[in-house]
């Protein structure tokens, strides 16, 4: 299906990290018989497929879960977090490369009721989405849909209108190298609060030098 008219696949066929802060700020938008939430992106993180990166799930080449990632940009992959928890991420990258965008933080700009009945826990309207597993429940994602086309219903995703201010600190939460201070791939609009809370992994020794919100 092509792309709808303003949006270009071809955007999204670009190094997990040079498109990760050109999306801040992007919507999206699922539609369910439950009715539509959409979210403005806060927070991602950028995960590569050329080996180089220990951090992806690609890291060791295809196989049946990252089989996506290696597919045509701008589609969902989805994936189990401790085998309990819904992550959403925007396949990136020239097809065949591999690359992703793991969703990490987002603010509710429509479906607000929706996405608080979806996360009655929230300690208010900021947390909804203040984390990947958060996000994905709020706006119903579901693990079957990973290979869908994010820019076909039930999927919108609208890019950004006008830029936002852009920091970076390392991954939150990876183990090895893939979290310390040589991948500074999580992106978050500064003092937003619905980005979550950077989280580095007890595993790392060294403390971030990057700054956190």
């Amino acid at each position: 299906m092509q792309a709808p008219a303003g949006v270009s696949r071809e955007f999204f066929a670009r190094d997990a990290t040079e498109l990760a802060p050109s999306l801040l700020g992007a919507v999206l938008r699922h539609t369910t018989a439950e009715g539509t939430v959409a979210l403005r992106i806060t927070e991602l993180e950028a995960y590569r497929g050329d080996g180089e990166d220990p951090g992806s799930h690609a890291h060791r080449g295809v196989t049946p879960r990252t089989r996506v990632m290696f597919g045509p940009p701008a589609h969902l992959y989805a994936y189990l977090s401790y085998g309990m928890h819904v992550c959403a991420n925007i396949v990136c990258g020239a097809e065949g490369s591999a690359g992703g965008l793991l969703l990490r933080g987002g603010e509710i700009v429509d479906g607000l009721a929706l996405a608080r009945m979806r996360r009655p826990a929230a300690s208010g309207d900021h947390d909804l989405a203040r984390g990947p597993a958060k996000l994905a429940m709020a706006l119903g994602i579901r693990l079957e849909q990973s290979g869908a086309d994010l820019l076909a219903p039930p999927f919108e995703l609208e890019l950004p209108g006008v830029p936002v201010s852009v920091a970076s600190s390392p991954r939150t939460g990876v183990s090895g190298d893939g979290g310390g201070d040589a991948y500074p791939w999580r992106f978050y609009i500064p003092g937003d609060p619905t980005v979550s809370p950077y989280k580095r992994h007890p595993k790392l020794q060294a403390p971030g030098r990057s700054s956190t919100p």
